[in-house]
């Protein structure tokens, strides 16, 4: 019998036939396959090269260089634009802009890859750091500031971080795992801070150059947020046709920064709000107006882009509306509600009332009459007292029932002229004849009284003109001879 080690043998070895037999073509798939992969992570592990200028290259790029020698003579030269007769797509002002704005977005990637290769150089050092500084360019600051000190009582870091963060920051250096860096790598980390630095500063001077020909390129931006925010939504967002083509919500956020407050009060602090706030109109509104105030600025800010992106509006004029239209509406929200008026009551009707009259009403008022059995129980006789349901006094009191009245329970109301007039003629229609003397009169008459009784139509006809005549029957239905006057 097989023991269990025989038999993982045995299966062993059924595998390494089943190896065995794979064609070579695979062999060659998967060795193009692995050379896919390396070369794919080629790219990713130029990030934790220690030669910085495989990292960055943008610097040493001729297209960098151009651009920020054509912008560096633009602003000495100043600005001398004239939009009368140029075609803003020909004109090379505009060009450069554009080259600006594509340089721009450039220029922040390059910093992202930069503030990579220093955080994880001083990651050694300080690993904290990176939680508590997120912006590059101040985490660049900081730890070009910091270098190999340990002791974070002797480096001043004020105007570098917030009062708040640089409290943080020294106390967590206290308790810090890191160590000191080898001065090879802190060289290269300070190294790459500088470039870091530089790469701020020549972004600075693009902005500024777009800043200084926004009147031309985009003027109704310009006219509602300012040209120094629309120079720099222009080059967040990567020109002005990429701004036109964003929706409102996703401008307000260009320039937002990730906030830390370590803990720290979020009463007045401003979240996804990014270059807006720095806006003349954003500032001078209430803090508690400014969430709408951005909204508004962000979805204004937009249209006027739109419009600049097709040359709408050369002039100026749309974005002077728009932004008289933000100020009309904030002023609107500040103004207080409308003071709630009192209600006053109407003024009462001096004319008497149209009252229902007729048959219908006067039946009604006889259907639901008070009954004399009603008026004598809420009637008292001086001097005797009522009778009552328990006696003594207790329970209902009867009043005056027992003791006066005719005891009917209600009144029978008399037999009006009309309803007299009505039952004459109904007695004379259906007892007496109507005085014709065609063949189909009849000579008796039904009466309640007697029965069946005899009678002569005419005489009866006469009899009711002349009121003179009478007819006379006995109580047995004989008949009488007629008497006449």
């Amino acid at each position: 019998m097989a023991t269990l080690a025989d038999s993982f043998l045995a299966d062993l070895d059924e595998l390494s036939d089943n190896e065995a037999e794979i064609p070579a073509d695979d062999g060659g798939d998967a060795a193009d396959m692995d050379e896919d992969v390396d070369g794919d992570l080629a790219d990713l592990e130029n990030l934790n090269y220690d030669d910085l200028d495989s990292v960055s290259k943008l610097q040493k790029t001729q297209r960098y260089i151009d651009v920020i020698q054509k912008v560096e003579g633009a602003l000495q030269k100043g600005s001398d634009v004239s939009i009368q007769g140029v075609d803003l797509e020909d004109d090379p002002e505009y060009q450069l802009i554009v080259e600006c704005n594509a340089l721009s977005v450039d220029i922040e990637n390059e910093i992202v890859i930069i503030h990579n290769f220093i955080r994880d150089k001083y990651r050694l050092k300080f690993p904290e750091l990176e939680s508590l500084v997120h912006h590059p360019i101040d985490y660049a600051r900081v730890v070009k500031k910091i270098g190999n000190e340990m002791d974070l009582t002797l480096v001043d870091l004020e105007g570098l971080l917030p009062s708040a963060i640089i409290m943080v920051v020294s106390v967590t250096a206290s308790t810090t795992s890191g160590k000191p860096l080898p001065e090879e790598v802190l060289s290269k980390t300070i190294e790459a801070c500088d470039r870091a630095l530089d790469l701020d500063s020549a972004k600075k001077k693009v902005l500024d150059f777009v800043e200084s020909r926004m009147g031309y390129i985009a003027p109704n931006v310009s006219t509602i947020v300012g040209s120094a925010v629309a120079a720099k939504l222009m080059g967040t967002a990567g020109g002005l046709s990429a701004l036109a083509k964003m929706p409102a919500c996703n401008v307000q956020l260009l320039g937002a920064k990730k906030k830390n407050l370590a803990g720290f009060s979020t009463a007045t602090s401003q979240f996804h709000v990014g270059y807006i706030e720095q806006t003349e109109i954003f500032q001078t509104t209430p803090p508690n107006f400014r969430p709408r105030a951005c909204r508004l600025l962000a979805a204004k800010a937009t249209l006027a882009a739109r419009v600049d992106s097709i040359r709408g509006d050369p002039s100026g004029k749309t974005g002077r509306s728009l932004k008289d239209e933000i100020h009309k509406k904030i002023e609107k929200w500040q103004e207080p509600p409308p003071a709630k008026q009192p209600k006053p009551l109407p003024v009462p009707d001096s004319e008497p009332k149209k009252k229902r009259g007729g048959r219908r009403l006067r039946k009604m008022k006889e259907r639901y009459a008070i009954t004399d059995m009603r008026k004598l129980a809420n009637r008292m006789q001086f001097g005797i007292p009522e009778e009552s349901s328990l006696g003594d006094g207790l329970g209902e009191g009867y009043g005056m029932l027992g003791q006066a009245g005719s005891g009917k329970l209600r009144v029978s109301a008399g037999q009006s002229k009309l309803g007299v007039k009505v039952s004459k003629k109904f007695k004379e229609k259906n007892y007496g004849s109507s005085g014709a003397t065609s063949g189909l009169t009849s000579s008796l008459a039904f009466t309640p009284v007697q029965g069946i009784e005899l009678t002569n139509p005419q005489a009866h006809a006469h009899q009711l003109g002349s009121g003179t005549q009478s007819t006379y029957f006995s109580e047995t239905g004989t008949f009488s001879k007629i008497k006449r006057t």
